[in-house]
């Protein structure tokens, strides 16, 4: 039997995650109870044969995108298992069931989960069908941004693991498997840090929301889309690398403290009249695809940058 993808699951999420799948050449089976899924699934076909033709590949280097009317129907012969549906801890482990009960033996069981940990979902699983479960997080939209976070949970067996990172390998990603399990992942939870800053400087008064967003894209945002933090602390250490970062920094860094910080919505209320008087009260489809632009050029001008160290 073929390597084939099935996606449950026809969310934005899940829309990016089947067009990627596809795009890199696999036939992909589409399930969601929208009433609307024929017209997604045939869109999505749509934009994956056309961004083919532009980029002039052979048909047999393209993959398809069909819909499956059941769980079962999309998961009956796929190799690798992608779901992507509403973050709720107690229907995930149902479908998980569910969706191990028709799959083959062998299959793989991701799911795109940004909060809820494999070992919940698999924990009524058996130990055979626990071990094929895995957390696969992309950070949106998945078909652009590189990053796959691969968290297994204790149950997860190693080949498991090496098989997602390949698949995922295999679709242009860049998978990175954590070591355990945490509550919010890695990227999240950097995320998370630097959202309730940002979002306690503008409520302190210290500044407006588009000059915060002009300050991470000019300095921050741009130093991370070439290296990590880590990294970033080493060249910035001079010879002594992260150590001579830290004894230059690391003590006054320390002593900055925590702002006050009101996440409910009468305390987020002046970031959210500044975030809609800077962007508009809803977001702009030409804003997103000005970013997915950006994101775009960065990407390439990492791939050249790559390519050009590789040959010196």
């Amino acid at each position: 039997m073929s390597f084939s993808v099935a996606v449950i699951g026809a969310g934005t999420i899940g829309r990016s995650f089947a067009w990627l799948f596809a795009r890199s050449g696999y036939p992909v089976r589409v399930f969601d109870p929208r009433p609307d899924l024929a017209e997604v699934v045939t869109e999505l076909q749509a934009d994956v044969s056309a961004d083919a033709a532009a980029e002039n590949m052979l048909a047999s280097e393209v993959g398809s995108v069909s819909l499956a009317e059941s769980v079962e129907a999309a998961v009956a012969e796929a190799s690798f298992v992608q779901e992507s549906g509403p973050e709720d801890p107690q229907a995930k482990p149902q479908l998980f069931a569910q969706i191990a009960a028709a799959a083959p033996d062998d299959a793989v069981f991701a799911t795109s989960s940004s909060t809820i940990p494999a070992s919940l979902i698999a924990r009524h699983l058996p130990a055979e069908a626990a071990a094929r479960v895995i957390v696969g997080h992309p950070f949106n939209p998945p078909h652009l941004m590189p990053l796959v976070e691969v968290v297994p949970a204790p149950a997860t067996s190693p080949d498991t693991v090496e098989r997602t990172l390949e698949f995922y390998r295999s679709c242009g990603r860049e998978p990175v498997a954590l070591n355990r399990e945490v509550r919010g992942f890695v990227g999240n939870r950097l995320q998370n840090a630097l959202m309730k800053e940002a979002i306690s400087l503008v409520e302190n008064g210290v500044i407006s929301a588009p000059d915060l967003d002009a300050v991470m894209k000019n300095s921050l945002g741009l130093r991370w889309s070439a290296v990590g933090q880590f990294e970033a602390m080493h060249l910035g250490g001079g010879d002594a690398g992260i150590r001579g970062f830290m004894d230059h920094i690391g003590t006054s860094f320390a002593e900055i403290g925590e702002l006050p910080l009101d996440l409910s919505d009468d305390g987020m209320a002046d970031v959210y009249a500044q975030v809609e008087e800077a962007y508009g009260q809803t977001p702009s489809r030409a804003a997103a695809e000005a970013r997915d632009r950006a994101q775009r050029s960065v990407l390439e001008a990492r791939r050249q940058s790559g390519t050009q160290s590789q040959e010196e």
